[in-house]
């Protein structure tokens, strides 16, 4: 488990769930899984599927808030190399961090059908 409590955040039970799209290009990857403070890190829990020209993807709903997480390819543990933003994690890596804005923040963009999350990483909002 690559856990750091900085990112601990718990939204309530009823915050709305926001689509979010995984995705990670390796062409020689056999297996690529997504862990994280969303998960318990449990990278079983969201195995990316792939597209047969080696890159992975994975849409999961998530609740607003801040998320640390790494993906596991052919078990070893990296962080999203597309993540804007990353942290320390207690075992000397680092952890890729997600900002998914509630939808009271999303709406306040305009009426945009996307919101770019982080570089080249966007929900849909339709």
């Amino acid at each position: 488990m690559k856990h750091n409590h900085n990112h601990d955040n718990a939204p309530g039970p009823d915050a709305q769930l926001v689509p979010f799209r995984f995705e990670f290009t390796d062409p020689k990857a056999t297996s690529v899984c997504v862990a994280g403070t969303f998960n318990d890190w449990q990278p079983e829990a969201k195995a990316l599927h792939p597209d047969g020209k080696g890159k992975w993807w994975k849409e999961t709903p998530l609740k607003p808030g801040d998320y640390e997480y790494c993906f596991v390819v052919d078990g070893n543990w990296i962080p999203d190399p597309r993540a804007v933003e990353t942290v320390a994690n207690p075992f000397g890596g680092r952890n890729s961090v997600l900002k998914i804005p509630g939808w009271p923040e999303a709406s306040q963009i305009g009426n945009s059908e996307n919101v770019t999350l982080t570089k080249e990483k966007t929900i849909d909002l339709k």
